[in-house]
């Protein structure tokens, strides 16, 4: 029986520490409540073949496409063919998806060639998941830390060779909301601390997904991938907050309009408002810029205010909170980062290039989404490869195959910067359009900036300036547009990038020609 501890309580932390249990020493550590994640706040659902006229391989074939050239096949083939089981393992673990006369409801969202999203609560589907697996988790009766910060990973390199292949993970290190500090030892550590969204000024993500494992793991020299790629959802309510407005609503034909009330997406791409994310996130910012930066509108007024009101009652909600009829009136939205399609490079089971170490769901970069994720194919993948990674517990130590690797050496400035700023230089510089000029300024001010301070925030902060800087890097280097990573200086795909992009961050371990010295 082996000690892991599973950093992260979204459906894949969740799902790991359910299955892990039959067989080990769970640990679970989340730096906010039990059920606070993305997961969450997941809306319009999540994406499978369980339906007759569908199948695993049309599923694939859109996550390829929408990838944009650069989706690892096996993984994507993983992702289609496990996915339709694994749903129906999460209906028997008590998730109660949406049903019409006794069958699954299915929604259609962008890039979908078939309507296979199902969905629960009408457009509350991350909530209802998070819900039934806390229960699950909790009626298991393991080991959680609550409100406990992970500041890093512990590793034993008390016995490395020149490579350091032998270095392991062996523990975390972390801060509890008193300021107190300890390891906590690990066998095995799954990092499922989901994803980044707070390095922008709008984001859908919630303030805990500040990249605080991805940090831990660039520290460490863990093998990272395609960081450039930071997928900004279309629609977010154009509000404080930018909250979520799901890709759904456009699914049931909502559609998308400037001031003048022209339908803009029609010029842009011959699937409109239902062409892939990255699409019609960068044409509703030209729409927003060809009126001088104003929301665009989405008009959702053909749907009707009874089934507005019962298929997305938390939208429905949210609107009204802000003061929007959207049964009446078009309600104005605007581009928000919302999934990093890049993060720590794993193998099929969620391994990594450091021993010991799984990372699994929005943390991890598995290359089943490419430059650009299929619409709700994240609860999917972190459902699949979660379950695969409890699968190989039993043999933590083999690691993905060495790769052609840049590593990236540390930087340190002196300039104290707020988070305000780091993230307003994001989207300023680092958004959905980007330029050399404008990536070389942001990597030349990100170098100046430092976080003073121990507090969590801080150290939030920290995390996020660290992950900048390498999303910046690989940015720069990446002289193309494909997928989610648009550069105007460089506006045409390059086959000399088809590829993903594999970076570490520098790691002082000790070399074999030292100890000959």
């Amino acid at each position: 029986m082996a000690r892991i501890v599973i950093v992260g309580t979204g459906i894949a932390g969740l799902i790991a520490a359910y299955r892990a249990s039959a067989e080990h020493d769970v640990v679970l550590v989340t730096k906010a409540d039990l059920g606070e994640s993305n997961t969450k706040y997941a809306q319009g659902g999540i994406a499978a073949a369980l339906f007759p006229d569908d199948s695993p391989r049309a599923h694939a074939a859109d996550t390829v496409r929408a990838g944009d050239g650069l989706c690892d096949a096996a993984m994507v083939d993983i992702l289609c063919t496990e996915g339709p089981g694994r749903v129906r393992d999460l209906i028997a673990l008590g998730v109660e998806f949406d049903r019409v006369n006794g069958e699954l409801e299915r929604g259609h969202e962008a890039a979908h060639s078939a309507r296979r999203v199902i969905h629960a609560g009408g457009d509350a589907t991350g909530l209802a998941i998070e819900t039934a697996l806390v229960a699950a988790v909790r009626y298991l009766a393991l080991e959680v830390h609550e409100n406990t910060f992970m500041r890093d990973l512990v590793i034993d390199d008390s016995d490395v060779d020149q490579i350091g292949d032998r270095r392991r993970v062996c523990g975390i290190e972390v801060v509890h909301g008193d300021g107190g500090s300890r390891v906590i030892d690990a066998d095995i550590v799954i990092l499922a601390s989901g994803g980044a969204g707070q390095l922008y000024t709008h984001t859908t993500n919630p303030l805990v997904a500040t990249g605080d494992g991805t940090a831990a793991a660039l520290r460490a020299g863990v093998e990272l991938a395609d960081l450039e790629f930071y997928q900004f959802h279309p629609t977010a309510l154009a509000v404080p907050g930018t909250p979520l407005v799901s890709e759904a609503v456009r699914g049931e034909g909502a559609v998308l309009l400037d001031e003048a009330g022209h339908r803009f997406m029609m010029d842009v791409h011959p699937d409109g408002e239902l062409a892939p994310r990255d699409v019609v996130a960068r044409g509703i910012a030209a729409a927003m810029a060809r009126q001088g930066g104003r929301p665009v509108l989405l008009d959702a007024t053909t749907l009707g205010r009874e089934f507005l009101e019962q298929r997305f009652p938390g939208i429905d909600r949210s609107c009204a909170a802000h003061g929007f009829d959207w049964a009446t009136t078009p309600i104005p939205v605007t581009p928000a980062a919302h999934y990093w399609m890049g993060g720590i490079r794993t193998d099929a089971h969620g391994r990594t290039s450091l021993p010991g170490l799984f990372a699994v769901g929005e943390v991890a970069c598995t290359g089943v989404h490419g430059a650009n994720r299929l619409a709700s194919n994240s609860l999917l993948e972190s459902l699949v490869f979660a379950w695969r990674a409890t699968d190989v517990l039993g043999d933590p130590w083999s690691t993905p195959g060495r790769r052609d690797v840049t590593v990236i050496e540390p930087t340190s400035g002196t300039q104290p910067v707020e988070r305000g700023q780091l993230q307003q230089l994001m989207w300023d510089l680092v958004g959905i359009e980007r330029t050399a000029d404008g990536l070389g300024a942001a990597a030349a001010q990100l170098a100046r900036w430092t976080v003073p301070g121990e507090s969590i925030h801080d150290l939030e902060t920290r995390n996020l300036l660290d992950l900048a800087r390498f999303v910046v890097f690989a940015a720069l280097r990446r002289e193309e547009s494909r997928g989610a990573h648009s550069r105007t200086d460089f506006p045409e795909m390059s086959e000399d990038f088809a590829s993903s992009f594999d970076c570490a961050g520098a790691v002082n371990v000790r070399q074999k020609a030292e100890a000959l010295q």
